[in-house]
């Protein structure tokens, strides 16, 4: 059942990543899944060797961390897609 909540959990964040940034993103539904997953896998990570990916209440540090890891590899991601179908990015 993880791998489920790894998916809402990439989608919610690679939407809320597209949003966050400027201009349209060209990339795909499933790539900016896949772009979420891992910038939660990422902002997780960082959480952790911070010491804060595991606390009392709601871990709002991890979660911004989280997000904060998404955007950067779903603008990574919006760049690769762009550059490999050949488009400019708008």
């Amino acid at each position: 059942m993880s791998w489920l909540w790894a998916i809402i959990v990439g989608l919610i964040l690679g939407l809320l990543a597209k949003a966050i940034l400027p201009g349209k993103q060209q990339i795909p539904i499933w790539l900016t899944v896949i772009c979420g997953i891992i910038g939660s896998i990422i902002g997780n990570s960082v959480a952790s060797g911070l010491g804060v990916g595991d606390t009392k209440g709601i871990d709002w540090i991890r979660h911004v961390l989280q997000l904060a890891g998404a955007v950067l590899i779903v603008w990574i991601g919006d760049m690769f897609w762009a550059k490999v179908k050949g488009r400019p990015r708008t």
